[in-house]
């Protein structure tokens, strides 16, 4: 099996920044109880652990943290990103300074346990959808400051990413109609001054009468129409309306327990869930001491 690069365009440099100001606000002044009890010069063994099932997500967002504290630090990696993995397993072995792995010890497992809990999330869910040629996508439901490793942790466990932010796409949502008028004047208005499309274009519809409008006005000029909180009957009724003439994403109220009745449906290209991103639990792992 082909290992996959989840990292190839990842923006380390923006992390970083993240990570450097995680640590100016863990240590402060310092870490007045590691520096009391701890000699200057003392050497550890730490083993990373997985304490309960599920999927793996920031190795290299943790081993970073470790970097940028101190690069002397080894850490040698054991199990892959993206797979399922039992409880109890090792993950990976760091080597170095006790003072500095202590240092990192919270930020670095912070990290990598709120990104294996989305991973594992995406991961479980995707697997109730049971639909490949579905996407599933997270939103912009993320913690501030923390939306690149969110979203990396979606994308290593099997979904995909939505719009990263509110410049990479024209998402018109039910705000913007309510502020134009309505569906119809809201796309009349987007014809006028749109004079270049260089974005994709998506519209939120909140009912059936409103997509029967962008069936009519919005031909040339919406790629998907997002189907807001529809019941199963009416994405059903929507998909053989819409005979391909827009992709269609399903959005809101859609969860663990529901997903699989959309997988089932024909017509639909895209499934957003906030809940992977903003109600998950994080996975538990620990950092153990062994010398």
């Amino acid at each position: 099996m082909t290992k996959k690069n989840y990292y190839r365009n990842f923006d380390f440099k923006t992390a970083g920044s993240y990570i450097n100001l995680a640590l100016k606000e863990d240590l402060g002044r310092g870490d007045v109880t590691t520096d009391l009890l701890i000699p200057a010069k003392n050497k550890s063994r730490a083993l990373l652990v997985l304490k309960e099932h599920g999927v793996i997500a920031g190795i290299e967002l943790f081993k970073l943290v470790y970097k940028i504290v101190d690069p002397k630090i080894i850490i040698r990696t054991s199990c892959p990103e993206g797979v399922a993995i039992k409880g109890g397993t090792k993950i990976a072995e760091i080597v170095g300074n006790s003072r500095s792995i202590l240092k990192a010890e919270r930020l670095s497992l912070n990290i990598i346990q709120r990104m294996s809990g989305i991973a594992t999330a995406t991961f479980c869910i995707k697997k109730r959808l049971a639909n490949d040629k579905i996407k599933l996508v997270d939103t912009r439901k993320t913690t501030p400051n923390f939306r690149i490793f969110e979203k990396l942790a979606v994308k290593i466990g099997g979904g995909d990413n939505h719009r990263f932010g509110l410049y990479d796409m024209i998402l018109i949502k039910d705000n913007h109609i309510e502020a134009n008028n309505g569906v119809e004047n809201t796309l009349i208005y987007l014809k006028k001054v749109l004079k270049k499309k260089e974005l994709k274009v998506e519209i939120e519809v909140k009912n059936i009468v409103e997509f029967k409008k962008v069936l009519e006005l919005g031909r040339g000029i919406v790629d998907i129409v997002m189907l807001d909180n529809f019941k199963i009957e009416d994405v059903q009724k929507a998909a053989k309306l819409n005979r391909g003439a827009y992709k269609i994403e399903i959005s809101g109220g859609v969860n663990h327990e529901n997903i699989m009745n959309y997988g089932k449906i024909k017509g639909i290209d895209i499934i957003s869930v906030g809940a992977i991103t903003h109600s998950v639990r994080s996975l538990d792992l620990s950092l153990e001491f062994i010398s």
